[in-house]
């Protein structure tokens, strides 16, 4: 019989709310993380908004000193490891920590730093640069830092997969226990890249809505009137566990990971397969994993960010794999709220997929005025809604045709 895994604690910082209490009920209330950018001028950029994390001091979680040697995508993992931890109630020490592992997704890393120094070398030279630019910038900074923190010798590595990141650490974490390689990972994904040339990259590519007089409209996936996506920040973090483990030390359950599945299209590298048949077989692959049929699945968070493509190839993907059961399946996309994690969009879902399982209340997609015939499913309108699937799915897809699906089933 196949391991079960599953999950013990959550974390997250968001557009929304700085831990998993203040995102969900933000999720419920309908709540845009949209606004102004703050964090730079953005008045020459043709897209002057975005969903930025508030509020959020590192220095005060970490230390003065230490969160100076951070990067501010590392200082996200960071809070919401920490919250995902204390939920969990997991104490890293000399009897565990060579079986407790890390993986962390994120798709740009530390480009905030990177940005940074690279104008302190303009300006003042090359000598001048921080010693601690490389550890600071490079994607495995999250999961090397958090190690050290909290002592995990484990299995440690990060994951680039664009905006698969999240949802591939988190199926790969779940992989390495199946196979006893850990008995608990640490896993999910973070990203701080709301910086001038990352804004740039993604408006000449044609990717972010530029609705800059309204912006807590701006993201609208599967609206007819969508134009792009909303770039957002922050972190999601998960505790995984063989049930085994778990219950050996009377930890309390919040769901299985019960499915995982990844593909790639092999199509371009930034649009998605027109009829989205990568997408597809990884949901058919992770339902599959999960042992169980396209029956069985009641709730899809989507990837839905709200750009005209990839909405139109995630709908019909999701037909393509559910039939006509796909127009009773309720799909919502949360980035309508939170806007578009990158490579920690995901591991945002997967803590939103979870808390799903525990209320029995589906978010909504938020912003949906105008139906398009292209998106004709049930995108859970503008209110939240009652619901007690029992088993739920969450896509995520990235630059590079990654493809990355998780099937999160309610404990029992």
């Amino acid at each position: 019989m196949r391991k079960k895994v599953v999950i013990t604690g959550l974390g997250c910082v968001t557009p929304v709310g700085l831990n998993v209490k203040e995102t969900w009920s933000a999720l419920l209330a309908g709540k845009s993380g949209a606004s102004l950018i703050t964090q730079f001028d953005a008045s020459k950029h043709k897209t002057r908004i975005a969903a930025e994390v508030k509020g959020f001091d590192g220095a005060a979680l970490l230390g003065q000193r230490e969160s100076r040697k951070l990067d501010r995508f590392t200082q996200f993992a960071m809070a919401a490891t920490l919250e995902a931890m204390t939920q969990a109630n997991l104490t890293v020490n000399e009897s565990n920590r060579d079986r407790i592992g890390i993986v962390i997704g994120s798709g740009i890393g530390g480009i905030l730093t990177l940005m940074e120094q690279a104008e302190v070398m303009r300006e003042r030279g090359p000598d001048r640069v921080s010693p601690f630019l490389i550890p600071m910038m490079i994607s495995d900074s999250a999961a090397g830092m958090i190690a050290i923190r909290v002592g995990a010798r484990g299995p440690n590595m990060a994951i680039a997969t664009a905006c698969a990141s999240g949802n591939n650490a988190i199926g790969e974490a779940l992989e390495m226990i199946r196979r006893g390689a850990a008995d608990v990972m640490i896993a999910g994904g973070t990203e701080a890249a709301l910086t001038p040339v990352a804004m740039a990259g993604m408006n000449v590519m044609g990717a972010l809505s530029t609705r800059n007089d309204d912006p807590l409209t701006a993201s609208r996936p599967f609206d007819k009137n969508r134009d792009g996506f909303l770039m957002g920040e922050g972190a999601g973090i998960l505790i995984l566990e063989s049930l085994e483990h778990a219950q050996t030390r009377g930890a309390k359950i919040l769901c299985e990971l019960s499915g995982y599945g990844t593909t790639d299209d092999a199509h371009h590298i930034s649009a998605p397969a027109e009829n989205g048949a990568g997408a597809a077989i990884s949901m058919q692959l992770a339902i599959k994993n999960a042992e169980l049929t396209t029956n069985d699945i009641g709730y899809i968070n989507a990837h839905g960010t709200s750009t005209p493509m990839n909405d139109k190839s995630e709908s019909a993907a999701i037909k393509t794999v559910f039939g006509e059961r796909a127009y009773k399946i309720p799909v919502s996309s949360t980035k309508s709220m939170t806007g578009h994690l990158l490579g920690a969009s995901g591991a945002l879902e997967a803590v939103i997929c979870t808390q799903v399982l525990l209320n029995n209340i589906l978010p909504p997609t938020i912003n949906y005025e105008t139906p398009d015939p292209a998106c004709d499913l049930d995108y859970v309108p503008n209110q939240p809604r009652k619901a007690e699937p029992k088993h739920v799915m969450s896509n995520s897809f990235g630059f590079g045709g990654h493809n990355a699906t998780l099937v999160f089933s309610r404990f029992s």
